[in-house]
């Protein structure tokens, strides 16, 4: 299933609207000093020195030492009149005049370089979750529902897709099972596409029975809820009441599904994100803030 984002609709407001800033102050890498080894009791243990850590883009053509750690990047000749430092998933991208020298520009990594590594590490940190996240379509695999993980369970004898949630709560052990009403043999796509569809459902109920009960709150109505499976935004308002919310917002808890929910509501009653935009989201959700954190954390499972 496509999920590619096609740009946002000028009537519309997305959940965050301002990216960080570049130049956001980072913490310093202090490098721990290897502790002396004591002659007269040879089995003390000696810390070792930091790892020396490689980051390469694949189109790598020049590399720099930045605090003892080797970073390999792109370099692309452009016609701009600064240099310009893209951190992606591949890696460091250095985009710069045509008339500034090599020498140059590694100073200006070497400006930067506590903010670059910074972002390399947590590119590289945000891959292995979206690696650990991704999931492996097959009987007894789980997936996060409403903030818990649900176990899927292949069960021919189910019609459709039965959840059970009447199994004890015990340590360790999920508590929900998913019956789908496939054969053991049945292909991951399959899989996927049964469990998906049961989501989609899932999420409509569940936002209809938010929208509810916060419209009686703010006093505004929905003229339409329609649900949105966008990259980069979670939901969107339109001035004439119509509401899309991401049906990934299923996987997270429900108060997290309640902000988003609250959120586009206010956008009903201010079309802006001022002061008072969030004063309306504050009445009915009073630490928005907390479940806001919770967007940028979370890692979805990975469908495909």
């Amino acid at each position: 299933m496509s999920r590619k984002f096609t740009g946002p609709d000028p009537a519309q407001f997305s959940l965050f609207e301002a990216p960080a800033p570049a130049n956001a102050p980072s913490v310093p890498v202090v490098p721990v000093a290897p502790a002396t080894a004591q002659p007269v009791v040879p089995e003390m243990p000696v810390a070792s020195a930091p790892q020396t850590a490689m980051f390469r883009h694949p189109q790598a053509a020049r590399e720099i030492r930045l605090d003892e750690h080797v970073v390999a990047y792109a370099l692309k000749r452009v016609r701009r009149r600064t240099i310009g430092f893209i951190v992606g998933v591949e890696g460091l991208s250095v985009n710069a005049p045509k008339w500034v020298g090599v020498g140059e520009i590694e100073s200006a990594l070497r400006e930067k370089g506590a903010w670059i590594l910074r972002k390399l590490r947590e590119q590289q940190e945000r891959q292995q979750r979206l690696q650990q996240a991704k999931v492996d379509w097959r009987d007894g695999t789980s997936i996060p529902f409403l903030g818990e993980p649900v176990i899927i369970v292949l069960d021919p004898r189910a019609t459709g897709a039965v959840l059970n949630s009447e199994a004890e709560a015990l340590p360790g052990v999920a508590r929900l099972t998913l019956h789908i009403g496939l054969p053991h043999t049945a292909a991951p796509e399959q899989i996927r596409d049964a469990v998906q569809s049961w989501l989609q459902r899932q999420a409509k109920r569940v936002f209809e029975e938010r929208c509810r009960h916060f419209t009686q709150q703010l006093g505004v109505r929905v003229t339409r809820l329609g649900l949105s499976s966008a990259q980069t935004r979670w939901g969107s308002a339109s001035a004439d009441g119509s509401i899309r919310l991401n049906w990934r917002l299923i996987h997270l808890a429900m108060p997290t599904i309640d902000y988003v929910v609250a959120h586009e509501l206010a956008h009903l009653r201010e079309m802006n994100h001022s002061p008072r935009f969030w004063d309306v989201v504050r009445s009915v959700v009073p630490d928005y803030e907390r479940a806001r954190g919770t967007l940028k954390e979370d890692v979805l499972p990975v469908f495909d």
